[in-house]
């Protein structure tokens, strides 16, 4: 059951997305592609472009009847003798049942099949209205004198086009329909049809329904466009909620997890320590002969394998659980005043005789004048002595390692630890440096560690607010520095006087 769950929880984010992804991406593009580059009508926004129009028809539904009785009302003041009553009827009957269609398709779910419909229902009522304004243009005037009263017809018929193709850009065709018959009754009704002037008249009026034709295909395109990438823009919002809502879950899952293995580590810390330090110490007394002398030879490797395995094995145990303590951010820091001068002293003491073995000379540099830091002595301890650990494991017989410890230029201290070993490959280096990693030369060396040495000593430095740096070449060997900063760096500063001890000071004198 367990392993159904960690299995589970490894699964976290949904990974079949990513290859999901670019499918739907060409999707999206292969519509705004096809909507911005043939201009045709998509039916996807039939229903938006609907709902912009009826909303257009719903707040603009008083300006053309108020158009249409001043037309009227001029026609009649400075046009006498005409039957007005009979094209401002038709016009005025046209123009509110399209306000009571509108104002009733507003009130209710506006559906695709609702917006099909409407569509037709509209395209009729402009057809009744462009109705009307044929028989306004057809409207003749016995008692006018000139080409007053038809140059008024063609102004109100332009001013007419206008405003419609202005209001109903959603519905393409309508400009079109609607006054394409007043145009060639006006045309037709002229005294006479072929005059100069009527001609004039017909060309500029087709010119000017052509040019609204244009503008409110135009507006109409960009519409579309607009409602593409709004309906992008929807789709990308929704994806990325739906992705930060998997990542929330990856992460308090993940939260989860990594509490449950702090716990683990810090309940199975006694229950491991406390078998193998009775190993440690049952086979180091067997190992020493205590007790008597162990007269078998294998035997008595038998015994040096056991402590040397059993200690390797609380090795690990110990950073494993300082690398959990760590994360969890229960890692204590016991700050005094130390010298990481005498720190670095012991800690060349404590490996000395693993580098005798192989030949290996530690070449120590100090600066004569080093204050103390203030820092956990136990953890610098430990850091210096895993990176000394780490220089003598891999440098050959024979090399050289060098240990400094100095000032920075910042006013803080460094140690420095530099070998003439295998060194690193540029790009191992952030292998190295994480929790397990462990390069190629790690690998091949009959020498392999836990690989959770320097990242404790990355997370003590960050701990005591410094820095660690690694640098290496691959056959010309690595350094490793660690920089406590300059405010942990203990500065002696004389003591302020008080008038007391001046007056004090005074009396030894006399």
């Amino acid at each position: 059951m367990s392993s159904v769950n960690s299995s589970a929880d490894k699964n976290i984010v949904d990974r079949s997305r990513a290859r999901r992804n670019p499918e739907m991406a060409r999707a999206v593009k292969a519509t705004r592609d096809r909507l911005q580059t043939d201009g045709k009508r998509s039916a996807h926004y039939d229903r938006e472009l609907m709902a912009m129009y009826i909303s257009s028809a719903v707040q603009g539904a008083a300006a053309m009847p108020v158009f249409v009785l001043l037309t009227a009302a001029v026609s009649i003041l400075f046009f006498p003798g005409q039957n007005v009553f009979t094209w401002v009827v038709a016009t005025l009957l046209g123009y509110a049942l399209m306000a009571y269609i509108a104002k009733r398709a507003s009130r209710r779910k506006l559906t695709f099949e609702a917006a099909e419909r409407l569509e037709m229902q509209f395209t009729t009522v402009h057809a009744v209205t462009g109705l009307g304004w044929a028989i306004f243009a057809f409207q003749p005037c016995a008692l006018c004198i000139g080409m007053d009263f038809a140059f008024f017809k063609g102004i109100v018929l332009l001013v007419a086009m206008a405003v419609t193709a202005m209001s109903s850009f959603t519905l393409r065709r309508l400009p079109l329909l609607a006054f394409s018959t007043p145009i060639m009754v006006f045309y037709l009704a002229g005294s006479p049809p072929s005059s100069p002037f009527q001609i004039s008249m017909l060309a500029m009026l087709i010119a000017t329904l052509v040019f609204f034709m244009f503008v409110s295909g135009r507006l109409y395109s960009a519409n579309v466009i607009m409602l593409s990438v709004q309906a992008e823009k929807d789709w990308l919002i929704a994806e990325l909620e739906m992705a930060n809502s998997t990542s929330d879950e990856a992460r308090r899952r993940a939260e989860e997890a990594n509490l449950a293995k702090s716990r683990f580590l810090a309940s199975m810390s006694h229950e491991l320590r406390t078998p193998l330090n009775a190993i440690l110490g049952f086979s180091e007394v067997m190992k020493n002969e205590v007790l008597g002398p162990l007269e078998n030879d294998t035997y008595r490797e038998y015994v040096s394998d056991i402590y040397r395995s059993g200690d390797h094995l609380l090795h690990l145990i110990n950073e494993i659980l300082d690398l959990s303590r760590i994360e969890a951010g229960r890692y204590a820091l016991n700050e005094e005043p130390v010298s990481m001068r005498n720190i670095a002293e012991d800690c060349i003491a404590m490996v000395g005789l693993k580098a005798q073995k192989k030949d290996i000379v530690i070449t120590a540099q100090f600066e004569r004048v080093l204050p103390l830091v203030w820092a956990d002595e136990r953890s610098m301890r430990q850091v210096i002595l895993n990176l000394l650990s780490n220089a003598v494991k891999f440098t050959p017989s024979n090399g050289t390692i060098i240990l400094k410890v100095g000032w920075t230029a910042g006013g803080g201290q460094y140690v420095s630890v530099k070998d003439d070993g295998p060194g690193i490959p540029e790009d191992e280096i952030p292998v190295v440096l994480s929790a397990f990693g462990q390069g190629s030369i790690a690998i091949k060396s009959a020498e392999q560690g836990t690989g959770l040495g320097l990242p404790i000593v990355q997370a003590i430095l960050a701990e005591h607010g410094g820095e660690f740096v690694l640098k290496s070449k691959l056959r010309e060997g690595t350094e490793a520095t660690i920089v406590l900063p300059r405010n942990r760096v203990l500065i002696d500063t004389p003591s302020i006087e008080t008038p007391d001890s001046v007056k004090q000071k005074r009396r030894s004198f006399a």
